[in-house]
């Protein structure tokens, strides 16, 4: 079966935000990664990378989207950790038999940078690591790319992050 996911938060300065912005569970505050002044404007922490890959794992099972198990409007997600929908979207691919065979996200954004060392190891690396223990999966069976948007639009003006991914599930 194949998935795919695509998101575009809005960023804002962190003020406004009310968060940081948080790309597969790595914030990007000077905690786990270099220090940025805008934060992700969304109802959860607007995880983008882990947004599209539950719409692409629910996707591959033609399942409700995130927003329909997740609604925005819905207090109880006020804020969450973009974990607890993967978690979710993994125990439903496990229900039913399947396994990650691949998982390829691309990453679009002016800035944040996530091709830059962070504590003796890139961000990018960071996040790949999160992504495949959320999917117990092989590292060479995930990947990140990352790259800008030339200065093109809500994305280029850094006004947004965007993000599609793209799975494979085998069945067991």
């Amino acid at each position: 079966r194949l998935g795919h996911g695509y998101d575009i938060p809005r960023m804002a300065p962190r003020a406004e935000a009310g968060q940081p912005v948080v790309i597969c569970g790595v914030k990007i505050d000077g905690s786990d990664a270099p220090d940025f002044a805008l934060g992700t404007v969304a109802h959860s922490d607007g995880d983008v990378v882990y947004h599209s890959v539950v719409d692409a794992i629910l996707g591959a099972l033609a399942m409700p989207d995130i927003g329909q198990l997740f609604p925005d409007n819905d207090p109880r997600w006020r804020g969450s950790d973009s974990v607890i929908f993967m978690e979710e979207a993994y125990r439903r691919m496990r229900d039913r038999g399947y396994t990650i065979g691949n998982c390829d996200v691309t990453l679009i954004a002016q800035k944040p940078r996530v091709n830059v060392e962070f504590q003796g190891s890139t961000v990018k690396a960071a996040m790949r690591d999160n992504l495949a223990d959320l999917l117990h999966a092989d590292l060479d069976c995930v990947n990140i790319k990352a790259r800008t948007h030339e200065n093109v639009d809500s994305v280029g003006e850094c006004r947004a992050l965007e993000c599609h991914a793209v799975v494979t599930l085998i069945k067991d």
